[in-house]
């Protein structure tokens, strides 16, 4: 990067930069964050960037590996499906842009790298130009692999050279505007902005998040229209979004449904295992965080396919596009840093939508009463013994802990002899919604009978049948 510095110009550029051919679409950029709410906040919570270290090359990416959910343990030698076959390159497709929620909530510190760059866009439409351009160039200089501070730090060299030197080159411009890559670059500048412009409204959640224990201490929320996961921290307060970051979904987009197909799953999730960064390819980056895709509602319609992870970019890649993933989620590393050091194996919730929808608590707590009247009613009727009553909350096909059970009736005959009459407490409670279709609620929960210290957690799925809730899975977790 001193090489950038000291002669003015792009280390390896990805295209050739002429005056003005690429400004109109900074100036556009800088013109869309002027326009956002809290748009200063988003520069004033910059800090000083440590020097990011590029290595030459990233680990290839291949081999096979069985379908299924990842190892806990260590990360396989071999693996099939989203993670073998990441694409490193992908063109995308522009999606109409929204109006700005009112009463948005202020931005959140976002990632260092793309606060810096959010600064950059402010300075140039103030009309601050070699402010920006000196930003634009501590900025690549402090991350070198930073494609699109590249690209903008060329934009603002490019708006140096006087008009009269400029000769315009039509051939060249169009072919630069037909690139791949360039196209790539200018949607993950889009889809940045989009999400920063477009900030959820004050004290709202994701829709999923109806109830969530404080022994989840975070959960994360995917946006796979905006290129955005946003964290919360929990506590006895609530949620609080406190950090939000720019991603990389599937290349063929969302909502997989087999083995193969290059698609980022929908639904709600947790974070089964941390893979050490020591013992994956330099392909992943800082880390891994698998989720449990397919979980028991995708298994319940068929759904295959598995290894979709939460992981990083290669050393000299700073951030992927838009659509550039086999099905995983992909972050910066910085970034994917952060969130290392905040999941909790097993409870930390991670959900993938579309589009998230943002309720207020008075929304959630209404959303809940019906499958607290349900769960309610299932701990009152194996409470009291009362099989009869206890089997109308079960479908015939329940399972449990994965393990079919020979009938659905032999769940009710357990549930009774287990409670043996006594009076449960349940604790710790966390209604986690997802509505596809089939309308599905992901309940956990800790339990303890009359006169014990001590009991076990469970996590249910529940599926709405007309007006009722009916239990379809059940892991014991412990």
């Amino acid at each position: 990067m001193a090489d950038i510095v000291r002669h003015g110009r792009l280390q390896n550029p990805p295209f050739r930069l002429r005056s003005g051919q690429l400004l109109a679409a900074l100036m556009t950029a800088s013109a869309l964050m002027l326009a956002a709410p809290g748009a200063a906040l988003a520069s004033n919570n910059t800090k000083t960037a440590s020097s990011a270290k590029a290595k030459a090359t990233a680990g290839s990416h291949a081999g096979n590996r069985s379908a299924g959910r990842s190892s806990a343990k260590a990360q396989p030698k071999s693996r099939k499906g989203a993670v073998a076959a990441e694409a490193r390159t992908a063109s995308t497709t522009a999606r109409p842009a929204r109006k700005p929620a009112s009463n948005a909530a202020p931005i959140q510190e976002a990632g260092n790298a793309e606060a810096r760059l959010i600064a950059v866009y402010e300075m140039f439409g103030r009309g601050q130009a070699r402010p920006a351009l000196a930003k634009a160039r501590d900025l690549v200089r402090d991350y070198p692999n930073f494609q699109l501070a590249q690209l903008v730090y060329g934009d603002l060299l490019a708006a140096q050279v006087p008009p009269s030197n400029a000769l315009p080159d039509t051939a060249s411009i169009a072919k630069m505007r037909g690139s791949p890559a360039m196209a790539e670059l200018h949607e993950e500048s889009k889809r940045r902005l989009q999400a920063l412009r477009e900030r959820p409204p004050a004290n709202t959640v994701p829709s999923q998040f109806l109830a969530l224990s404080t022994r989840s201490r975070y959960a994360i929320a995917v946006d796979a229209s905006r290129s955005r996961l946003y964290l919360f921290e929990n506590s006895d307060k609530g949620l609080k979004l406190t950090a939000d970051y720019y991603i990389s979904v599937g290349k063929s987009g969302t909502d997989k449904a087999t083995e193969g197909d290059a698609r980022t799953p929908l639904g709600v999730y947790y974070i089964t295992s941390s893979l050490d960064p020591k013992s994956l390819k330099d392909f992943y980056g800082a880390g891994a965080l698998p989720i449990n895709y397919p979980n028991p509602y995708d298994l319940r319609r068929g759904k295959t396919g598995g290894g979709i992870w939460l992981h990083g970019t290669p050393p000299q890649q700073f951030a992927r596009a838009p659509l550039a993933s086999d099905g995983c989620v992909v972050m910066a590393n910085p970034d994917l840093k952060q969130l290392l050091r905040k999941v909790q194996i097993g409870a930390t919730p991670v959900v993938t939508a579309r589009s998230l929808q943002w309720i207020t608590q008075p929304q959630a707590e209404k959303e809940s009463q019906s499958i607290t009247g349900a769960i309610n009613g299932w701990k009152d009727a194996r409470a009291n013994g009362n099989e009869a009553q206890l089997k109308k909350f079960y479908l015939p096909d329940f399972q449990r802990s994965s393990k079919k059970s020979t009938e659905g009736i032999s769940a009710v005959d357990d549930e009774v002899k287990y409670a043996q009459g006594k009076r449960v407490q349940l604790k710790d409670m966390s209604y986690l919604h997802w509505r596809d279709g089939d309308d599905t609620m992901i309940v956990t929960f800790g339990e303890v009978f009359e006169g014990e210290k001590s009991g076990r957690s469970r996590r249910q799925y529940w599926l709405r049948q007309g007006t009722d809730w009916k239990l379809f899975h059940e892991e014991v977790l412990g």
